[in-house]
């Protein structure tokens, strides 16, 4: 040994071994490290051996001395045949000295190379190819678990078949003969199939059983003869089964490889054949995988229907077609093909794509041409069934009557009710006048009797035509002292549309000067006949002061009510209508409802015009919480998500899905409601323009805030009738509730006034309005409210021009002076001329200048007026095309003030 043999380096170039096995030539190369860096890398060019067949030899694992000692023969174990896929099975070993002589007559002696290894080295190279003797033994062991249970799947999936085959077998028994000899070759194909699959799987338990006949019984390692040749890490590789793709070669850097694409697309017989697999290999009969029993199904009912020219029948459906549908939507409701609707609309010369939305019309006409037929819906149907619903005659039960109180403004209505529920809400009003619709249950003799106040005032028609349509009985109040009124002439219109009987009421018996029959004549007129007078309609003397007869008032109610026969169903879901809505500081909104039919509960879900909510409680006109409303009783509802509308019909629904789905809708069409309406006003800018110079039509935006949205809606009706062609009112917003800072910014946007009706505005508000400069009117009469906006809309009226004859002068002469210019002398002959009044210069009865007198002059005095048959001389201000025989006429105009 020299004193370098364990030195890697030599002569200043690091090199990776000192062994140079035949076949290797070095080399130099400069790797490129990044950054401007390289480095110098020895590499080793390996020539490729030819395969010979002792190359094919399994590898025996060496086990290397620190020095090479020559031992003697010891006794060889039994030969262990492994399994090699790849290759033929090894051949026995020979003795050693047998070996040795046939490696020193065939190849040049390699023992070297042994002694120039360190033991370090050769004990690495013991343990690596020990390890992968092992790791090969258990991938043989693991193979060979797999394969038992695929077999074992393989039985079971084949007694499966049987007992298919068997069942089917006993159902085609019953069949006829002819169907029989149809079916007779699919059968003996199944038999076939089921006999090749029984020897596919007695083959792979025969190679199993093999397999582990082959395994190893010790993992001993044997050390070879020091003259045996050694195979090469590549070869080894290479001869290594199952590992080459897997396991990369040490100190080599294995770049991945992309996927190729297939040269040929497989045929029918190359796609039968099925996955490559190691019995599939070692098979000699190379059978291709048979056909699945719903394969050879589905291909004897295609033989069936040709043999029989049978045609598959075609589904027909009833298709639901929305107001618009996509194509392809289209085409899944029908079970049809996206492409053949394609297809039809481009016969019809339509070029669509599958994503395009059609509507109704066109895809019920696709529908109809593929032989379906078509249900139409729409966004309304979400109503369906909320109203309205059927009652059963047996639940029906007897309920209390429902009483509108009607009449003219002061002639005494809540004053009335008052005296008859004991209360006294008419203090509580502002004026002294009722402004809100009000429901009370009073009860006579064990029976309950519903009241509805209306108020009395012109504008409140909406709320007396709300309150005529939900009662059962109208009762019209007339005072003694007074006559018929034009809102009793309204009530009684109401009331007959609303085809209810009238009870009339005379009020204020007990005033001196009352006068009932006067009353009755009055009626009279007006097709109201009472019974005093041969007619129909009950009336009764009363005083709301001294609660005369008002028993009797209430006993014609219930006399009224017994003949009506009023009954509702209390078992079924809640109907009924707002009489009015708030939005309260404390309780949120509020809506008073009057429950027509069914039981209201709390924890029920309602739905009441555009908006929903979950009842959480019930309040009496009292105050008092109730668990329970049922037919005819008026009740306030709490736990609604906005305020209705007064007059609104609420219902109660199954769950929060469809309340919200309903409420959606109709919020949408208040929207769109509300658009249109905006967009007719407005117009375009080209419209807009065209309105102002052609009407002059000036607006006075509002918004309008109130306690309720009844006295809204009365306010907004009675702000309407103001209008004119010139000028007009127009309500930028209204609601419910107290004036926020959302509302002062709204009327800065609009430059809009700010109109409170029973409320007021909170500190924020009136901070940001004397900000914004913008001024709150509060109003709690609505009578003022009125007048304030007739006086503000008759300020944006231009004045009137009036134009007054004041006489007539002929001109006589025409002077020329210096300095002055032309002078006209005339004579007064009608009326006066007045200096600064307007003139016009007449000619043969053709007006040729309009302007003012410059001067005004009788002999050489200024004077201030002429009065008829005296002469004077005049002249014009910037006109001098004057001539004798003219006409000079003189006027005044006045402008005046125009009001609504």
């Amino acid at each position: 040994m020299t004193d370098n043999n364990d030195d890697k380096t030599f002569g200043g170039a690091k090199k990776t071994l000192t062994l140079k096995p035949s076949g290797v030539s070095q080399g130099t190369v400069r790797q490129d490290m990044g950054r401007g860096r390289t480095k110098a890398v020895v590499v080793e060019t390996r020539k490729r051996r030819p395969m010979r067949p002792e190359d094919e030899k399994p590898v025996v694992p060496i086990v290397a001395a620190p020095a090479p000692v020559v031992r003697a023969p010891e006794p060889r174990p039994a030969p262990v045949q492994q399994q090699q896929p790849s290759r033929p099975a090894p051949q026995q070993q020979q003795p050693r000295q047998q070996d040795n002589r046939q490696d020193n007559n065939n190849r040049p002696r390699v023992g070297v190379v042994l002694n120039q290894l360190s033991a370090g080295e050769i004990d690495a190279r013991r343990r690596a190819l020990a390890e992968a003797q092992i790791r090969d033994a258990e991938d043989a062991k693991r193979r060979a678990a797999e394969e038992a249970r695929r077999a074992a799947e393989e039985a079971e999936r084949l007694k499966l078949e049987q007992a298919e085959t068997a069942r089917r077998a006993a159902e085609e028994a019953a069949r006829t003969p002819a169907e029989r000899e149809a079916e007779k070759a699919a059968v003996e194909a199944a038999q076939a199939a089921e006999a090749e699959a029984a020897a596919v799987a007695a083959r792979k338990a025969e190679d199993q059983a093999r397999a582990q006949a082959a395994q190893p019984a010790t993992t001993a390692t044997v050390t070879p003869p020091l003259g045996v040749r050694r195979k090469t890490e590549k070869e080894e590789e290479e001869a290594r089964p199952n590992r080459g793709a897997t396991a990369p070669v040490r100190g080599k850097v294995v770049r991945p490889e992309p996927a190729k694409a297939p040269a040929r697309p497989k045929t029918e017989e190359e796609r039968r054949k099925g996955k490559l697999t190691l019995t599939a290999a070692l098979d000699d009969d190379g059978n291709p995988r048979g056909r699945s029993m719903a394969a050879m199904r589905r291909r004897q009912e295609k033989f069936r229907r040709s043999q029989m020219q049978e045609t598959r029948e075609k589904v027909m459906r009833e298709v639901i077609l929305p107001e618009t549908i996509t194509i392809q939507e289209l085409s899944q409701r029908m079970s049809e093909r996206a492409v053949d609707v394609i297809k039809f609309l481009m016969k019809e010369g339509q070029m669509m794509k599958p994503g395009d939305v059609i509507d109704a019309d066109l895809a019920e006409l696709i529908a109809g041409e593929f032989g379906h037929t078509v249900k139409r819906v729409s966004e309304s149907d979400v109503e369906e069934g909320l109203f309205n619903s059927a009652d059963d005659e047996g639940d029906m039960v007897s309920r209390p009557p429902v009483v509108t109180i009607m009449g003219h403004v002061d002639h005494g209505k809540t004053s009335l009710l008052d005296a008859i529920r004991k209360t006294s809400v008419v203090s509580g009003e502002a004026g002294g006048i009722t402004q809100h619709i009000g429901a009370y249950q009073v009860e006579q003799n064990g029976h309950k009797i519903t009241f509805i106040d209306t108020p009395g005032h012109a504008a409140f028609t909406a709320m007396r035509a709300r309150g005529a349509q939900a009662t059962d009985i109208a009762i019209l109040v007339v005072a003694a002292d007074d006559s018929v009124m034009p809102q009793t002439i309204e009530s009684i219109a109401h009331a007959k549309a609303a085809g209810v009987p009238i009870i009339v009421a005379i009020n204020k018996v007990d005033k001196h000067e009352a006068d009932p029959q006067k009353v009755r004549n009055q009626l009279l007129q007006h097709d109201v006949f009472v019974e005093t007078m041969g007619g129909e309609v009950l009336d009764v003397e009363v005083s709301a002061k001294t609660g005369l007869n008002l028993d009797k008032l209430l006993e014609a109610i219930l006399l009224q009510a017994e003949i009506l026969d009023l009954k509702a169903n209390p078992h079924r879901s809640a109907e009924g209508t707002v009489v009015e809505a708030q939005l309260d500081r404390g309780r949120g909104s509020v809506a008073t409802v009057l429950v027509q039919k069914g039981t209201l509960t709390p924890g029920q879900i309602i739905v009441a015009g555009d908006q929903w909510g979950r009842v959480r409680a019930l309040v009496t006109d009292k105050g008092e919480h109730v668990k329970s409303a049922g037919p005819a009783t008026p009740v306030e509802v709490l736990g609604l998500s906005g305020t209705p509308q007064a007059g609104d019909k609420f219902a109660v629904v199954e769950n929060e899905s469809r309340a919200r789905e309903i409420s959606e809708y109709r919020q949408r069409l208040t929207r769109d409601k509300a658009v249109a309406r905006a967009s007719g006003q407005r117009g375009s800018l080209e419209q807009m323009m065209m309105t102002l110079q052609n009407t002059g039509l000036k607006e006075f935006p509002l918004v309008i805030k109130g306690d309720v949205q009844g006295s809204i809606e009365a306010i907004a009706g009675a702000l309407d009738k103001l209008g004119t062609d010139e000028v007009r009112a127009r309500i930028v917003h209204s609601g419910a509730g107290g004036i926020t800072e959302s509302d002062i910014s709204l009327a800065e946007a609009s430059n809009a006034a700010i109109i409170g009706f029973n409320v007021r505005a909170n500190v924020q508000a009136r901070a940001a309005a004397e900000r914004a400069g913008i001024e709150i009117r509060y109003y709690n009469i609505i009578y003022d409210l009125v007048d304030d906006v007739k006086a503000a809309m008759s300020g944006l009226l231009s004045p009137e021009r009036r134009e007054t004859f004041l006489g007539n002068a002929e001109i006589l002469e025409v002077f020329n002076i210096t300095k002055t210019g032309k002078v006209a002398g005339c004579r007064v002959i009608e009326g006066k001329v007045e200096r600064g009044a307007g003139v016009r210069l007449v000619r043969d009865n053709v007006v040729i200048h309009e302007g003012k007198l410059k001067t005004l002059k009788r002999f050489k005095d200024e004077v201030s007026e002429v009065p008829m048959g005296q002469e004077c001389g005049m002249a014009f201000e910037n006109y001098e095309d004057i001539r004798a025989g003219d006409t000079i006429e003189c006027f005044r105009v006045e402008h005046i003030t125009r009001t609504l």
